[in-house]
């Protein structure tokens, strides 16, 4: 129905009618923020190779560089939600870009791989505040239905964007210059965004019924970050020793007293009564094991390319084009796809698409610098994730009643990114346990000269056998480079075996845990009984 003053009927928006005021700056912001977020965390992705040579490091130290950013993100991603609702969502994001500044800056400029950390540390922290604030920004500007499905579509494309163009910046500034440089370019990039987000965009808020979950947060936080110190140093450190069996025993008991303190919290960070719906729980199991494989993937063939084969960074970068632009270009397709197949189906297909990637991979010769053999598993995986980002999503909040959408979407969003945590971490400690292994076997079986074995044997025991790899000819223990070489290439072929298992189980558990599974229909809440939250991210019918 069609009125004349300019308001909506209750099914839409009247023909001609006005967006809210402040629509465009603040969805220009949004989708800036979260384009420079996602640079953010795809920027390392190329420059291992680089960081590798040039701040000497190790394999678990090459590992931290990506796993703090998104253990950040992850760690703090919901407490950053319920900031935005009580203080603005245009502060949260703007303090973001500025933390994305900081943290660029501070790599940048690291004298060590330890203060890198710090950097992507902060990257991630400041990502954390942008992914939740930008999207929520969006929706509390938006009239109806259909423009919300419009805008979020637009947000969803700077993401993959960002994820697409970041590896090429890295890349094309490591070939004309420093890796350094791309990281100024970052800083840039924030600010930018920073001072679009304080002029254009729209402050909204939603702080009735918010408040923070502190037990819940740090029993989390503290449990994720020992349990995945544990699993990264395990390979180097041994997994027996002192500092490894206590992170990973006393990560465990705080993810204990985590899921104890959320079962009788009142207002929890993350809802476990979700998971008494059997779609929900297989939709957010996928979510982690399927996004554990496609990242582990990414990092395994960036270290292969990188620190292992010491590859050209734009070489690194035209694959994560094949990796991450998927998603990107397909954003159209898929959207037409969710209203027309079944959603687990496009999860299925996505997950068995990304398995024979995977797979594919472990065929790959390491002696081999070539680019054409990683073409077609890559462009597989780029696909099977472009089908199965937005999907496990549409799985997850077409199982639960309406009212309970928001919660659903925000918390299989956490466990998205609780599988792009793991896979590098996952990844790190099975190639390099196995690399480690088999060095020490095939160092124990040549005829090297005493000097040397025993040269290489103590450079193996500090660094591993990637720092062995990465021996200047002529020092002391580079008679062992091919020796090294091999083992790495063992130990990440497995790494992507373990890719392709995790994704065909994904696969698997979708196609056998949706059956019989049928889309919720219950009768939408009113607004008012809806939570601030729920109300902001609860999912729109796409615009047909």
């Amino acid at each position: 129905m069609t009125l004349n003053n300019g308001t909506t009927t209750p099914q839409g928006p009247i023909a001609g009618a006005a967006r809210k005021p402040g629509y465009a700056g603040t969805l220009a912001a949004a989708c800036g923020a979260v384009f420079v977020a996602q640079v953010a965390n795809a920027l390392p992705a190329s420059l291992l190779g680089l960081f590798q040579q040039d701040l000497d490091t190790h394999g678990s130290q090459l590992t931290w560089i990506t796993a703090a950013f998104m253990i950040a993100v992850v760690c703090f991603e919901f407490t950053f939600g319920i900031l935005g609702d009580l203080f603005g969502r245009r502060k949260l994001v703007a303090a973001g870009t500025a933390l994305v500044a900081t943290g660029s800056t501070v790599a940048a400029l690291a004298p060590t791989v330890q203060v890198l950390w710090i950097g992507t540390a902060l990257n991630g922290l400041g990502a954390g505040a942008m992914f939740p604030g930008s999207l929520t920004a969006i929706t509390a500007v938006t009239r109806s239905m259909r423009e919300r499905a419009h805008a979020v579509a637009l947000w969803s494309g700077f993401l993959s964007a960002g994820a697409a163009v970041s590896p090429l910046l890295g890349g094309m500034f490591a070939k004309v210059g420093s890796w350094r440089g791309s990281f100024w370019v970052l800083v840039a990039l924030a600010v930018a965004s920073m001072v679009v987000t304080l002029v254009l965009a729209t402050e909204s808020k939603a702080p009735e019924g918010r408040k923070f979950d502190v037990p819940g947060q740090i029993t989390f936080a503290a449990g994720l970050i020992l349990v995945l110190y544990g699993a990264v140093e395990g390979p180097e450190s041994g997994w027996t020793s002192v500092p490894v069996m206590l992170a990973l025993t006393l990560g465990i008991c705080f993810l204990a007293g985590f899921v104890v303190v959320e079962l009788g919290a009142d207002s929890p960070i993350f809802d476990l009564k979700l998971f008494r719906n059997r779609a929900f729980t297989v939709s957010s199991v996928v979510a982690v094991i399927g996004m554990l494989a496609f990242l582990g993937a990414c990092f395994a063939m960036s270290m292969w390319m990188g620190p292992v084969q010491h590859q050209d960074p734009m070489r690194v970068a035209i694959l994560f084009l094949l990796l991450q632009g998927p998603a990107f270009l397909l954003v159209p397709a898929v959207s037409r796809l969710l209203h027309r197949v079944a959603a687990s189906w496009l999860l299925t297909s996505g997950f068995a698409l990304m398995a024979i990637g995977s797979l594919l991979f472990t065929r790959l010769d390491v002696t081999d610098p070539g680019l054409a053999p990683f073409v077609a598993p890559a462009l597989l995986i780029g696909i099977g994730f472009a089908l199965t980002v937005s999907s496990v999503t549409a799985v997850a909040l077409n199982s639960v009643p309406p009212h309970l959408a928001g919660m659903a979407s925000a918390t299989t969003n956490m466990l998205r990114d609780l599988g792009f945590a793991l896979g590098p971490v996952v990844v790190g400690a099975v190639a390099l346990s196995n690399a480690a292994t088999a060095f020490a076997a095939n160092l124990a079986g040549t005829d090297l000269p005493r000097d040397q074995l025993a040269a290489a044997r103590g450079i193996a025991e500090a660094g591993g056998p990637i720092a062995v790899n990465s021996l200047p000819p002529g020092t002391p223990g580079s008679a062992a480079h091919g020796l090294a070489l091999d083992a790495l290439g063992s130990g990440f072929s497995t790494a992507f075996l373990i890719c392709g298992i995790a994704a065909a189980l994904a696969a698997l558990l979708t196609a056998v845990g949706m059956i019989g599974v049928r889309p919720h229909h219950s009768p939408a809440p009113s607004a008012a009984e809806l939570s601030p939250t729920e109300r902001d991210v609860a999912p729109q019918p796409a615009a047909e």
